[in-house]
């Protein structure tokens, strides 16, 4: 499970920011949003 710190740390704001704004995109679709953030950023097999 995700935290929304985490989250809201990758996103560059606050937590109340998160939720209020991005919350409702991300819910139930952490691997995704994990892999595409990855892809965007580079991970570690890059």
């Amino acid at each position: 499970m995700f935290r929304q710190t985490d989250v809201a740390a990758r996103a560059g704001h606050l937590v109340d920011v998160l939720l209020k704004v991005y919350a409702k995109c991300i819910d139930g679709q952490e691997a995704t949003a994990n892999q595409r953030i990855e892809d965007a950023l580079g991970g570690p097999d890059t």
